[in-house]
């Protein structure tokens, strides 16, 4: 990143940051509609190559954060992208999604949405994972706002058990059975600071010092798949901490560990990781630094 790039990331207003955001993302939206005229679209096979290369193979359990338009104009869109993943993890494989159904913060969702439906609420968390919610064979976790959708024959032990848990990161989340697994984390153009929801599973693993759980305790509304209503309380991360993350910068310690390799699927800069790997790293700089999403470097600065 250029040093320039990261003053602005740094001390630039949100809102600010929010309007280059969504010029880049026009921008990018009127060159792929150009491409599409001509019919310029990436190959398959090369899809598939490029998500070998990475690392990704038969067998794997793996959850993919995406986004559409930095991978580039593939045929059948958001299809195709799903149709290699699958075709790379084989059927013995598990293909996970996140199905957030909030577009910004939880806490803002949640009181402004205090129900869901495990088969009507859609996923926010792009067009890629909307698409893959709805296939015949996946199964959601049954969460009101950190819900996880599966496919394969780990699905149902990866959603079982989501339902009731007062923090959406603990051992019996989606999240946390993906490293029991030795699962991996695929971030297809897409970031750390954006996406890596794994990241939260250290806030549910350890004794975690600092406040990053709103104080209101949530009740929502839950109707599963065959139309029974139930009552569940959660909470959701604190918004005034929630701005402090700079996940971003951990990324240097991940690659040092081996825990993060980088590739390119597409024409998107992206990342699989170790889930479990990351997962130790983590605490273990906890432990020692006091390394956090919240404070990368150490509480004292040391790893900086």
């Amino acid at each position: 990143m250029s040093r320039l790039k990261q003053v602005i990331l740094t001390f630039a207003p949100e809102f600010i940051l929010r309007i280059l955001r969504n010029l880049k993302k026009k921008i990018r939206r009127k060159e792929l509609l150009q491409r599409a005229v001509s019919k310029e679209f990436i190959p398959e096979n090369q899809l598939l190559n490029n998500l070998k290369a990475i690392g990704l193979k038969e067998g794997d359990s793996v959850l993919v954060h995406s986004s559409m338009s930095k991978i580039g104009l593939l045929e059948k869109g958001p299809e195709t992208l799903i149709d290699s993943l699958l075709a790379i993890i084989g059927k013995e494989g598990t293909l996970l999604m996140p199905a957030f159904p909030a577009k910004g913060r939880n806490k803002d969702y949640l009181i402004a949405n205090a129900s869901f439906d495990i088969l009507k609420t859609p996923s926010n968390m792009g067009v890629v994972t909307e698409c893959f919610r709805t296939l015949p064979g996946v199964k959601r976790s049954f969460h009101p706002t950190d819900s996880v959708c599966a496919l394969g024959p780990l699905a149902d032990y990866y959603t079982n058990s989501h339902f009731g848990e007062l923090t959406p990161y603990s051992k019996n989340s989606p999240f946390r059975k993906l490293c029991t697994k030795n699962g991996k984390i695929l971030m297809l153009g897409t970031t750390l600071n954006g996406a890596c929801t794994n990241l939260h599973t250290l806030e549910d693993a350890v004794d975690f010092k600092y406040p990053v759980y709103d104080n209101t305790l949530f009740t929502v509304e839950m109707m599963n798949e065959q139309g029974e209503k139930s009552i569940m309380k959660t909470k959701v991360h604190n918004p005034v901490y929630s701005a402090k993350r700079n996940c971003d910068a951990l990324k240097p310690l991940f690659e040092k560990e081996g825990v993060l390799i980088n590739g390119k699927i597409g024409e998107a800069e992206s990342m699989l990781i170790d889930a479990n790997a990351m997962l130790d790293c983590m605490i273990r700089n906890y432990n020692v630094y006091g390394v956090t999403m919240y404070t990368p470097y150490g509480e004292k600065g040391e790893l900086k």
